[in-house]
């Protein structure tokens, strides 16, 4: 009985469904192609999950509260050619010019924020229309160009929030440490601090939070800021990583981050929120793309099984949480 009420519990967790899709994904595409598991492999797939995967956390406490934000990808893009312009014309030093990057990105999601809590504006519109604003300035800055940043090589800052090493063949990118430090840093924030449940009950009843005396707003307005902060950083992580700040960059990661989130447990009207389901949930969507061009498939298809995944895990959600209600 003891090992059954287990069972149950561990069914009930919303890491459940993500963690065995996760399993079964590496299983599937290891059978299929044995590289899939080759350190050179999976090294390329960490890369690419950490820029995503910061966006995503940050984003989990955003959506437990009931919000979620539009304007991610177009601030990925933004920063970067924010930064490396005022570099290269030699207006600021890197390490100002990051400064600066990182405060503006947050300044994006003071707007987001003080638009959605005071003037009782949806954050799908208000976020909407931030994407559109801030991808404008970023292509009429640069004319649509992709900004240079190899000016910079060696410099201290890039080597601290990209630098790179090899443990036999498999390389490691700083950038990998600052995912794990941002995953522990935040579920500790919405698991064990007064703060987390603050998000938690602005998400589930904002009215009976203001009751009970949280500053709901105040509570947004702030992962708002947390936000579109990670997304700057994610945003001037990649463009060291990739030697280039494109105006374009991250079209289209505020929908696939989103995905992420709401793949890994966390639910989509608020309330209730997991770090560690949201880190599976990147895990699932770089792995599943990682894997389908690796085993043939056209990656013009990923859409298909996103959505399709996206669906699944819903349908998968919903059903462990009708059990968990009915006690069976």
């Amino acid at each position: 009985m003891k090992n059954q009420s287990l069972f149950r519990r561990l069914l009930a967790r919303p890491e459940f469904g993500p963690l065995v899709l996760l399993l079964v994904e590496i299983i599937v595409f290891t059978a299929i192609n044995p590289r899939f598991l080759s350190p050179m492999n999976i090294s390329n797939t960490l890369t690419f999950t950490v820029e995503l995967g910061l966006i995503a956390l940050a984003m989990t406490l955003l959506m437990t509260a009931g919000e979620f934000d539009l304007s991610v990808g177009s601030v990925f893009g933004f920063t970067p050619v924010l930064m490396w312009t005022l570099f290269n014309a030699e207006v600021l030093p890197l390490e100002f010019a990051f400064i600066t990057a990182i405060f503006i990105g947050a300044m994006i999601g003071l707007v987001n924020g003080l638009f959605v809590t005071l003037l009782k504006i949806p954050s799908f519109l208000v976020t909407l229309g931030m994407l559109l604003v801030v991808r404008g300035t970023a292509l009429f800055m640069t004319s649509g160009f992709p900004q240079r940043t190899w000016g910079a090589k060696g410099n201290w800052l890039t080597e601290f929030l990209v630098g790179d090493f090899y443990i036999g063949s498999f390389r490691v990118y700083a950038s990998l440490f600052w995912f794990v430090f941002a995953a522990l840093v935040l579920w500790f924030i919405l698991n064990k601090s007064k703060a987390g449940n603050w998000i938690q009950a602005s998400g589930g009843n904002a009215n009976a939070a203001r009751a009970r005396g949280v500053n709901v707003n105040k509570t947004k307005i702030w992962l708002f800021m947390l936000c579109s902060s990670m997304a700057a950083l994610a945003g001037v992580i990649s463009s060291i990583r990739t030697s280039a700040a494109n105006p374009n960059s991250g079209t289209g990661y505020e929908l696939e981050v989103i995905a992420m989130v709401v793949i890994g447990g966390t639910v989509l009207t608020g309330g209730r929120g997991t770090i560690i389901g949201t880190v599976l949930g990147v895990l699932i969507l770089r792995i599943m793309r990682n894997g389908i061009v690796l085993v043939g498939v056209p990656g013009l298809a990923y859409s298909i099984f996103i959505g399709s995944i996206i669906l699944g895990m819903m349908a998968l959600h919903s059903w462990l949480e009708r059990r968990h209600n009915s006690g069976t």
